[in-house]
């Protein structure tokens, strides 16, 4: 294998991810649940911001497949940096949640203390 072949199996890899980020916001879901479990509904993404996200993986993975012959290596990265930018703007409620969400901490569990170390004898 020649190492001119590894920044084009890169960017195939990563189109295959762009291309799975736009199928996942553009195909409708199909979940539905009787009832819902948790105390707090779940925070909405936002599909467009989705597929800006997509969108932007797509111009990064154009870039590295054209390498340093294409002449519009840097437009994509540009295009993509700025998609990327606009949608994360538009899923910053959704992106805050999923990190911010502490899960039994937020219920009002105390974190369990750490027992003492137990002391041992020294033997002479």
């Amino acid at each position: 294998m020649r190492v001119e072949t590894i920044p084009l199996i890169l960017g195939i890899l990563v189109a295959l991810i762009g291309l799975a980020i736009l199928a996942d916001a553009w195909l409708p879901e199909e979940m539905t649940f009787k009832s819902e479990r948790r105390r707090n509904s779940r925070t909405e993404r936002s599909l467009s911001g989705e597929a800006c996200i997509g969108l932007a993986v797509l111009c990064m993975a154009a870039a590295m497949i054209g390498r340093d012959t294409w002449r519009y290596g840097t437009v994509a990265v540009i295009a993509g940096s700025v998609l990327f930018l606009f949608g994360v703007f538009q899923n910053r409620t959704y992106l805050r949640d999923r990190i911010v969400n502490r899960g039994a901490l937020r219920r009002g569990g105390a974190p369990r203390p750490v027992p003492p170390a137990k002391p041992t004898k020294i033997l002479r």
